[in-house]
């Protein structure tokens, strides 16, 4: 998943927005001179040269705990096919992990983390507390690729900003995501339905669902914070940069900003309408997904381009899944209806500690190679930071060819944030928007919820803060 935008309810060591103060307590802990050395804590080595430029020994292994999420693990796993190449006997072990946190942090502080974290998913760590304990990528990206082209040169722009804390870019984000609304081109040309552009737009949609027996949104416990990612893009589309940095300052009433209120309470009259499937905060995210996906009780779902591939197995044929921008409050915003959230995502870190750094290094340059690429656009459906591997007919995704026609409309008018994943919250927002779409908490307890979870990580000293322009 790229980060995904929602969070798993799951027992963590660090929850919320105290992750950050906490794992900066283990840093200083973890520290030592070895984890200041550029090259990584020692383990083997190997000579550099143009084809292998981070001096990685030969016959060496990376341990790799990858995300085991939407895209799985495999694709990690299939440089294997391709590292051999470079570095003689180089070879990636790859352990699935779900539980980021919780299962890796006590190695972070038992200073033997993994070489390579696929730091993405549910639990994500904190960046910013671990910050002092990783690799710098910068080398990563002045190498050149196994086809003999500089890295920097053949990836998207902007792409190292998602992994840059504190002016260091310490996380390789693989994945390009694009965040909208997701639906069957098929059911809605069955019924000459038309993707709403406008919240009016989508009432009138539920309405028309109701009439079919269906409801126009479903929502699953562990991601009910997808309906957070819908609320800020529209909220950003409506009210302008003004909106977005608001929220990723932590500035007291952010969530107060008219354009989010406005999109809130559109959101509780389809609650308070019925036009979400029931349970759905009991019920488990991919089973809720099926709901929509498999058997067609919902017409829409806001997700990141990750979807397709994690409900492959749950989705009806000729489907046809295909994604549009997120609704706009008004007929007049601030940023066009086609503008959209999107951005470099599934962040890879290096820890400075780890066995084999360098190794982990050169993993990362397998990854960005075209042959690891395009495989991963074709079995996973997602195009990643490498330009130019995704072909004009998607290799057949509906999905894959709605997320390049959205970038293409989409121009210069896109945009990211990051304050959820930066400061670690949203295992803490998922209990109030969990509330509010069983309708047991209305627009009014969301938004003093939402702002209490912004509030106490700005006044908490011991969290650093990241200031966005």
């Amino acid at each position: 998943m790229t980060i995904r935008a929602g969070s798993l309810d799951r027992r963590t060591l660090l929850r919320g927005a105290i992750a950050t103060a906490a794992v900066g307590s283990f840093a200083v802990a973890c520290s030592s001179p070895s984890s200041k050395d550029g090259d990584g804590a020692g383990g083997p080595k190997g000579e550099k040269s143009a084809t292998n430029p981070f001096g990685v020994a030969a016959n060496s292994t990376v341990e790799a705990a990858i995300f085991d999420g939407g895209y799985g693990t495999d694709y990690v796993d299939y440089t294997n096919q391709v590292l051999g190449s470079q570095v003689k006997g180089l070879k990636v072990k790859v352990d699935p992990v779900v539980d980021i946190a919780p299962q890796l942090q006590p190695r972070f502080v038992g200073g033997n983390p993994p070489d390579l974290i696929d730091n993405s998913g549910e639990d994500q760590i904190g960046f910013l507390g671990i910050l002092d304990q990783l690799e710098e990528l910068d080398d990563l990206f002045e190498a050149n690729t196994y086809e003999g082209k500089k890295i920097a040169d053949i990836v998207y722009p902007g792409v190292k900003a998602p992994g840059t804390f504190k002016d260091k870019f310490v996380a390789l984000n693989y994945v390009m995501t694009v965040y909208g609304v997701w639906y069957s081109k098929t059911l809605f040309e069955e019924n000459g339905w038309t993707p709403p552009k406008t919240w009016d737009e989508a009432l009138d949609l539920g309405q028309q669902a109701k009439k079919k027996g269906k409801y126009l949104f479903v929502h699953g416990k562990e991601a009910a914070t997808y309906y957070r990612t819908l609320l800020i893009d529209s909220a950003i589309k409506e009210g302008g940069d003004e909106v977005r940095l608001g929220l990723e300052n932590l500035e007291k009433g952010c969530w107060s900003h008219p354009a989010v209120q406005g999109v809130i309470k559109v959101m509780e009259t389809m609650v308070r309408q019925k036009m979400f499937v029931p349970g759905g905060s009991g019920t488990q995210f991919q089973k809720a997904q099926a709901i929509w996906s498999n058997d067609q009780k919902a017409l829409l779902y806001p997700s990141g381009g990750w979807i397709e591939n994690e409900m492959k197995k749950a989705t009806k044929a000729d489907f046809q899944m295909t994604g549009f921008p997120s609704m706009t409050l008004t007929d007049k915003p601030a940023l066009p209806w086609e503008s959209l959230r999107a951005a470099a995502g599934e962040p890879f870190i290096v820890p400075r500690q780890g066995k084999n750094p360098a190794g982990a290094k050169e993993v990362l340059r397998a990854m960005l190679s075209e042959k690891s690429a395009a495989n991963f656009s074709k079995t996973k459906l997602a195009p990643t930071i490498v330009k130019g591997t995704v072909p004009a007919d998607g290799y057949g995704s509906t999905a894959l060819v709605s997320q390049t026609t959205m970038l293409e409309a989409a121009g210069t008018n896109i945009f990211n944030y990051m304050f959820v994943e930066t400061y670690g919250m949203n295992t803490d927002q998922l209990v109030p928007w969990n509330s509010f779409l069983a309708g047991d908490l209305d627009g009014k307890g969301l938004t003093s919820a939402l702002q209490r979870i912004s509030d106490k990580v700005r006044e908490d000293d011991s969290v650093d803060k990241v200031k966005v322009s």
